[in-house]
């Protein structure tokens, strides 16, 4: 499946170059990622997904920031995925070393308290420092400096030093282990097309990658949705039980599934004479079901038929600045 996720150079407005990379290379980095897909499955935390979620604004707010600070594409997932892995070990390790109050509820209740306060408090902070790491893994390497990130934050009222922002980093950073470098949902998108291009599927390769990139954004903003129609279009009910939606998890954080997916409905608004040959291919590459590729693409179109037009929607959700996104420190 594949597209040159290790191709360098690929730069914000250029994109990437298809059809450059030898088959080796394609199996190889096409094994790697599938490898890693399923060990982080395998080991998938029960908390999963739940910094994604529309009400916490993180997605949308580094989309925006992404864009105002003129990063590449790679780098505003990067950066989501490191905020989403960042705060789940965060709150673990915080709720592990409140395990005295565990015999009294009164306890646990302000145990959890303060570990909600000092999320909030120190959410913006540490979401900034996000995008910060995820620039300087870039291949573009649009690197965020620590006057840019100030000057930011201090437009919000954050009166932080150059030293409370790198600690900040540094926390990140120690929180995962220094293991900050992985793979996203456009590392895969972009894979999957350049096998696709390999296997002889005539499409047109740029204009595929610019609408898939969109596509991967709506799917991130929307992500609520489209998923909740996934699991009701796969199990046949409109109210799944709690053990459905636990077991579901996996299913939300497939980063195999929703590359697939977003190429098939991109190829099936592009190019959709294409679509049941791409289907097939997607099929045989990664093991994923026909049924399973089309009930993805459905949720998918289904939103956006039910949604509004990109620009309205836009308007909805925000095409405010990022300052206006998160309220002012108090």
């Amino acid at each position: 499946m594949g597209s040159q996720a290790p191709v360098p150079g690929r730069g914000r407005d250029s994109g990437p170059v298809f059809s450059g990379v030898a088959a080796e290379v394609i199996e190889d980095t096409l094994m790697h990622l599938a490898t890693e897909n399923e060990q982080y499955l395998s080991e998938l935390p029960e908390q999963a997904g739940l910094f994604k979620e529309t009400r916490i604004v993180g997605e949308e707010f580094i989309f925006l920031l992404s864009e105002k600070w003129h990063l590449d594409q790679s780098t505003r997932y990067q950066a989501v995925e490191l905020l989403e892995r960042f705060m789940i070990k965060q709150v673990e390790q915080m709720c592990d070393g409140r395990g005295s109050t565990k015999g009294r509820e009164q306890g646990q209740r302000s145990s959890w308290s303060s570990v909600r306060d000092h999320i909030t408090n120190t959410f913006v902070l540490r979401l900034v420092s996000c995008v910060q790491l995820a620039s300087k893994l870039s291949l573009h390497y649009s690197r965020v400096t620590s006057d840019t990130a100030l000057t930011f934050l201090q437009s919000l009222k954050y009166s932080y030093t150059k030293q409370e922002l790198l600690e900040s980093e540094l926390a990140v950073l120690n929180t995962l282990h220094f293991h900050i470098n992985v793979s996203t949902p456009l590392a895969y998108v972009e894979l999957l097309l350049e096998v696709l291009g390999y296997n002889g599927c005539l499409l047109p390769a740029k204009p595929l990658h610019q609408l898939c990139v969109q596509l991967l954004d709506f799917c991130y903003l929307t992500r609520e949705t489209i998923y909740d129609t996934l699991l009701k279009t796969a199990i046949e009910n409109s109210t799944p039980s709690k053990l459905q939606i636990a077991k579901f998890l996996t299913v939300k954080e497939d980063f195999m599934l929703l590359a697939v997916g977003v190429i098939s409905t991109g190829v099936f608004i592009l190019s959709p004479g294409h679509w049941e040959q791409v289907v097939e291919h997607l099929n045989c590459i990664t093991g994923i079901t026909p049924q399973s590729i089309l009930e993805f693409s459905y949720a998918v179109v289904r939103r956006i038929v039910g949604s509004t037009t990109p620009e309205q929607h836009r308007g909805n959700c925000g095409t405010k600045s990022p300052e206006d996104r998160i309220p002012p420190q108090k």
